[in-house]
C-alpha cells in the first residue's frame, strides 16, 4: 500500500465508459434507469483526447449512480445528428431519456461534477 494509499484510502478501480453505437444508442441511453452522460467525440480532436481520463473519471467516481457513456461521431453519425452534435467534444447529460444539459468544448472535471450533481442527481432535477 502506497503513501496516497493510506492517507486517501485505496483507489477505485478504474470503470471505463460504455461504448454506444447507432444501434444501442436508445437501449444505452434514452431507455436507462440512470441518468446518462454522453461525450462525443472524434478521433482527430485534442480537445477529446484531453477530455478522455475526466471522462473516465466521471465513470468510476459515478459508478451506480450515473451512466458514463462515448460515442466516436465517425463512426455513430445518425446518433450525432440527431442531437445536433456539430462539434467535439460535446458532452450531453440525459435524465429520464431527455437531454438537460449539453456542454460544447472541453470543461474540466469540477463543471462536469457540478452538472451531475445539480443537474442529474438532485432531488427534483429535470
Amino acid at each position: 500500500m502506497g503513501l496516497l494509499d493510506r492517507i486517501f484510502g485505496p483507489s477505485k478501480p478504474k470503470v471505463q465508459p460504455t461504448h454506444l453505437d447507432d444501434e444501442n444508442f436508445d437501449a444505452e441511453v434514452l431507455q436507462s434507469d440512470l441518468p446518462v452522460v454522453v461525450d462525443f467525440w472524434s478521433p482527430s480532436c485534442g480537445p477529446c483526447k484531453t477530455l478522455e481520463p475526466i471522462i473516465v473519471g466521471l465513470a468510476t467516481d459515478f459508478a451506480g449512480q450515473v451512466k458514463v457513456a462515448e460515442a466516436n461521431t465517425q463512426e455513430n453519425a445518425r446518433a450525432a445528428a440527431r442531437f445536433g452534435v456539430r462539434a467535439t467534444p460535446t458532452v450531453l447529460y440525459f435524465k429520464g431519456g431527455k437531454v438537460v444539459e449539453r456542454v460544447v468544448g472541453f470543461r474540466g472535471s469540477l463543471y462536469h461534477r457540478e452538472i451531475i450533481e445539480t443537474d442529474l442527481l438532485a432531488d427534483g432535477a429535470a
